[in-house]
């Protein structure tokens, strides 16, 4: 690496610096752009202050993808894009187009490829659910990942084509309550919960656990060692406090004979309500508004039902830029729970013990 930038880098480990991979009009007018806008859903224009143009055809796109598709991804943007995309942080492809005559040959051979490539995902719709690794890749699931996306987003389908909402609607989902999928600030949540402790293996831990580890990673101290009789020979194995359990899986990530998963104990809980957004109002935490729902593979339907009711029920009574936390505020949670189809159940009971300053204290109920 010869150029002046990359003079005083020790070794090439590490990326290269991103603005090598801009396209041209976006070098150009790095930092002077004018305004953007959305002319149809999934189609945005930026213009800067030169007067130049960037189109972005922004299409739904999946976590995890094969390599014969990323070839046709990097196939259309070199015909139209002069081999320029990006992909965006929920999972969309972004086609950035400087040559305005190639904007609607772009749009026509995406919708030829049917449903391959939806054009959506902009403005006042649901765009992608960003989501974690679920069954696939991870080792602490409570619910898959993918599988779920898919059915919702099925269901959810012409409300990421067309721009008929109040306003965006976030939707995130995490398989278990470690939420990398950082589901505590979206619109909608869809979280994946353990309700059962650890299984203890006893008969293979000390064969496939340094028991320390196991004892050591747990955060409430609800591991503890122990001896057992098995056939006649004392083992090395560990009791869980189930008291004190949080279904977090630390332990089965240091010892693969404490397995976590359960398939009556797992399930998903929905929230709603959250924002990262700082326009309006303050950002907002999502809350809980289905404490459990049953873990149905291959399509979810409960979950895809109760989510759905939730959309079109906020699409009904929302104003125009109200985010779904909003709408809930103004006409309160009593109303929202009713137009949901959502039972108040215990666990709706915030009983975390520095949670005075989340209770509502008021007598006023908003029917």
């Amino acid at each position: 690496m010869t150029e002046k930038k990359y003079q005083d880098r020790i070794t090439d480990i590490g990326p290269p610096d991103y603005h090598d991979f801009l396209p041209p009009v976006v070098k150009d007018n790095y930092g002077q752009w004018k305004y953007h806008e959305i002319l149809e859903p999934g189609v945005l224009v930026h213009v800067a202050e030169s007067g130049a143009e960037l189109y972005t055809v922004r299409v739904g796109g999946t976590r995890v993808m094969s390599v014969d598709h990323i070839r046709e991804i990097c196939d259309i943007a070199d015909k139209y894009c002069d081999g320029h995309l990006r992909f965006t942080t929920r999972n969309n492809v972004e086609f950035l187009v400087s040559d305005k005559s190639k904007l609607e040959p772009l749009k026509k051979d995406l919708k030829s490829r049917g449903n391959k490539f939806p054009i959506g995902g902009t403005g006042a719709g649901i765009t992608n659910i960003v989501h974690t690794q679920g069954w696939l890749h991870c080792h602490t699931p409570a619910i898959d990942a993918s599988g779920v996306v898919k059915a919702v987003m099925d269901d959810l389908f012409d409300y990421f084509t067309s721009m008929k909402l109040p306003a965006q609607v976030r939707i995130s989902l995490a398989c278990c309550l470690n939420m990398c999928g950082a589901v505590h600030c979206s619109d909608i949540s869809i979280l994946g919960i353990h309700r059962k402790p650890p299984l203890v293996e006893d008969n293979r831990l000390d064969a496939v656990c340094e028991v320390p580890l196991a004892i050591a990673a747990c955060p409430t101290a609800a591991i503890k060692p122990a001896k057992k009789t098995i056939e006649g020979k004392e083992v090395k194995t560990v009791v869980v406090n189930e008291e004190r359990c949080m279904f977090c899986g630390n332990c089965y990530t240091m010892c693969s004979a404490m397995p976590l998963a359960d398939y009556e104990g797992d399930g998903i809980a929905l929230w709603v309500g959250g924002k990262v957004s700082n326009s309006r109002t303050a950002p907002k935490f999502s809350k809980l508004a289905i404490p459990f729902l049953p873990n149905e593979p291959p399509r979810w339907p409960s979950t895809v039902k109760a989510i759905k009711k939730i959309v079109e029920a906020y699409a009904k009574g929302a104003q125009k830029y109200e985010r779904i936390g909003e709408w809930i505020e103004r006409i309160g949670w009593e109303r929202f729970f009713d137009q949901a189809g959502i039972t108040f159940t215990h666990q709706h009971i915030d009983d975390y013990r520095l949670a005075m300053t989340t209770w509502r204290t008021t007598t006023q109920f908003k029917w």
